[in-house]
C-alpha cells in the first residue's frame, strides 16, 4: 500500500501534525510492504526543523518525524528543505 501524507498545519497549536505522523508510523509498523511519503508544506515545514524547543504539553514533532523516517528507511520518500539538513 502506498500512502501520501500532506501536512500543512503548524506542528504545535493543533494535533494534526502529531496525529498524521502517529498514523504514518503505525502504518509502517503494521505492514512491511507499505510505502509512506510525507510532504510538508506551509506551516508544517517547521516540523522538520532541527533542535526544536517543544512547548509544554506537546510531543516533539521533530522526533516523531525522524521516527517515521527511520521506520520507513528504504520504503518511503521524504524531501526535507535544505535548511533542515546538517551541513
Amino acid at each position: 500500500m502506498k500512502t501520501l501524507f500532506i501536512l500543512n498545519d503548524p506542528p504545535y497549536g493543533s494535533e494534526r501534525c502529531y496525529n498524521a505522523l502517529r498514523l504514518a508510523h503505525a502504518l509502517l509498523k503494521k505492514d512491511s510492504q507499505t510505502t509512506v511519503a510525507v510532504f510538508l508544506m506551509a506551516d508544517a515545514v517547521i516540523a522538520a526543523k532541527a533542535a526544536q524547543k517543544t512547548p509544554d504539553g506537546y510531543y516533539n514533532v521533530e522526533r516523531m518525524l525522524k521516527r517515521v523516517l527511520l521506520s520507513a528507511r528504504g520504503r518511503s520518500s521524504c524531501a526535507a528543505p535544505a535548511w533542515t539538513r546538517a551541513a
